[in-house]
């Protein structure tokens, strides 16, 4: 399972939650489907950016959007910020995951930590099927911190080429001596990496190894 499973169920969250809003594609009286949507958007992200879970490029989207309606392309205008308001809503289906997550883990919910890979605490992990860098780093086991995933990545760049793209059998070194500054490296590089595809290495995820 790759983290574009990961993005399905958190979807899948939303959904159920009721935290996905439509498209705007009407306006209040005497505003355009286009300023609404715009206006949407900026509250939604707001809202995300308030929990510390803004993606990296929503904001700009929203300022492209602002910039075609003031030039007069309304369809533009909304194309673009409908998508700055479905990133926001993704970004809220996210925050929501995890924070149900930590309840589950402090209600004792560990059966995650039990599975096959890793002991309390070990300095290492061997990959099984359906494991991916975001769930290894949300285990108990390991970090109880899904958004910690990169340092698992630094750690063994040498066999990891794409961090969206991991085999089972491989056996990872866990860090345990990461510094704050470097965890909040890692968290930050997670929350802001921006669009990704399986098989091919992001540049955003090759700063991060530079740094």
């Amino acid at each position: 399972m790759t983290m574009r499973t990961t993005a399905r169920l958190f979807a899948a969250a939303a959904l159920s939650l009721g935290l996905l809003a439509g498209c705007a594609t009407t306006g209040d009286e005497g505003i355009s489907a286009a300023e609404q949507a715009i206006a949407d958007a900026k509250a939604a992200n707001a809202e995300v950016a308030a929990l510390g879970y803004e993606w990296r490029d929503t904001a700009a989207i929203i300022k492209d959007a602002e910039k075609a309606l003031a030039d007069g392309d309304e369809d533009k205008a909304l194309a673009l910020a409908n998508k700055a308001l479905a990133q926001a809503n993704d970004a809220k289906a996210q925050a929501a995951a995890e924070s149900q997550k930590f309840l589950d883990q402090t209600s004792g919910d560990l059966d995650d930590s039990m599975a096959a890979g890793a002991g309390a605490g070990s300095d290492s992990y061997t990959v099984v099927r359906g494991d991916n860098l975001w769930d290894i780093s949300g285990k108990s086991s390991i970090y109880g911190d899904s958004y910690q995933w990169p340092l698992i990545y630094k750690a063994n760049r040498g066999q990891i080429k794409d961090p969206d793209l991991i085999f089972p059998g491989q056996n990872f070194d866990i860090d345990r001596n990461a510094s704050s500054s470097e965890i909040d490296a890692a968290i930050n590089h997670a929350r802001t990496r921006g669009a990704w595809s399986v098989g091919d290495v992001e540049q955003s995820d090759l700063d991060f190894l530079a740094r």
